[in-house]
């Protein structure tokens, strides 16, 4: 029997071959793709030690960097995209269930990197803790 010209066995040598492409391709993009392990137990130490920096206020802007640091390395793990930290948050968007809060604390780091900042705001350590928390815990970092 022939199908547009084509036996029936090269139509499913061809079919064949067709499918172990695509499926190699799916295989290798899910093995690509599969989010990394993460140390639960590594986070949790370096979170409280960001916490530990908020006891003084001379030492606030360093938990907020070390904060954002341990939210890229998580983000890393987990084999988000991107070059820059902007980057990846924004291909976790649909992950992180407080995206305004972890991006306020992400811009607040960026004016203190900058030295935009001279004087900050116990409200704003708060806030942007919170929100880098919360983040680590929906990537599965923290518990």
């Amino acid at each position: 029997m022939k199908i547009l010209g084509m036996s029936a066995m090269s139509l499913a040598v061809y079919g064949g071959i067709f499918i172990l492409l695509v499926g190699g391709w799916y295989l290798m993009w899910r093995i690509k793709r599969k989010p990394g392990k993460i140390n639960i137990d590594y986070f949790k130490s370096r979170w409280q030690e960001a916490q530990k920096l908020c006891g003084r206020e001379d030492t606030w802007a360093l938990a907020i960097i070390n904060a954002d640091k341990l939210v890229e390395e998580a983000l890393k793990k987990r084999k988000y995209k991107g070059k820059t930290m902007g980057e990846k948050l924004v291909s976790a968007q649909h992950d992180i269930t407080n995206n305004d809060a972890v991006w306020f604390a992400h811009k607040l780091r960026n004016k203190l990197v900058a030295d935009e900042i001279k004087k900050l705001k116990k409200k704003d350590v708060l806030t942007a803790l919170i929100g880098f928390r919360e983040a680590l815990k929906d990537l599965g970092a923290l518990q």
